[in-house]
């Protein structure tokens, strides 16, 4: 089986016209294929407005107790299932889900190093017998960003990082392709430049890229998971605009390409 694992980020879920938009580019997506999502923005707006302010470390949520059933609330429970009715609407037979429903996806609470990241889970484990049948019946899974540790503990988990265990997990008997849609264009030479879309990187040009700093911060960690992945099986990972779905499907230049083949930069 063909496989796409899709994950969109807050800058589409955010905006109800875009989340719009790119539900109905999904809904045209060829063959099997699962959505991941997270909403860290509209959670924190969430927070706030129950004065639960949010703490972020690195780019990285402390979850506390309130913040979990906050984050809950709006990953499990608004989000999850407005994705899930547009779906319909569109003649998607989709069905949300988090990593406790079916037991699809296990995690342990982060151990505490330097910081307490609270509740928040790093992913042990995939029920992909649970994936399969869903992807064999036609139905398509939406997966947000709550998992559990089987002990009857949710946790907070990057959405990001379930995108990357999916995908390899789903890898080890199909044809599996990670799609990462969020606010730019691609990696960028220029982060302020559109244009500047590095088409086709290896992890030599990623090096070199890291070591210029022309790639930091916030990609870096996408990167990772992306290089990772590759290592582990999965088949191609792209990154890019989540308008432009669709022309990277179809193999047309729109984003940037992850690959383990070595080529020249320039």
């Amino acid at each position: 089986m063909k496989i796409s694992i899709i994950k969109i980020g807050g800058n589409v879920i955010d905006f109800p016209e875009k989340l719009d938009e790119f539900l109905f580019l999904f809904s045209r997506f060829p063959g099997k294929k699962i959505l991941i999502h997270g909403g860290g923005v509209l959670a924190s707006k969430f927070g706030e407005s129950m004065g639960v302010m949010p703490e972020m470390v690195d780019g990285r949520r402390i979850t506390d107790k309130d913040t979990l059933d906050i984050v809950t609330m709006v990953y499990a429970g608004l989000i999850n299932k407005q994705i899930v009715a547009k779906l319909q609407k569109l003649k998607q037979n989709a069905l949300g889900m988090t990593g406790a429903d079916g037991n699809l996806i296990q995690s342990k609470k982060r151990p505490v190093k330097k910081i307490d990241y609270g509740f928040v889970g790093d992913i042990k484990s995939v029920n992909t017998d649970l994936l399969e049948s869903l992807l064999e019946k036609d139905i398509v899974p939406v997966i947000c960003a709550i998992t559990h540790d089987k002990k009857g503990q949710l946790l907070n988990t990057n959405a990001d990082s379930i995108s990357s265990e999916i995908a390899v997990a789903m890898s080890s008997k199909h044809t599996v392709n990670l799609y990462y849609c969020f606010n730019k264009a691609g990696v960028l030479i220029d982060e302020k430049n559109d244009e500047s879309i590095i088409p086709l990187i290896n992890e030599e040009i990623y090096r070199e890229l890291k070591n210029e700093q022309v790639i930091h911060s916030g990609m870096i960690p996408k990167l990772d998971n992306a290089f990772a992945a590759l290592h582990k099986g999965v088949n191609h990972v792209w990154i890019g605009k989540a308008e432009n779905l669709l022309l990277a499907v179809k193999g047309k230049v729109s984003g940037t390409n992850i690959e383990n083949h070595k080529y020249d930069l320039y």
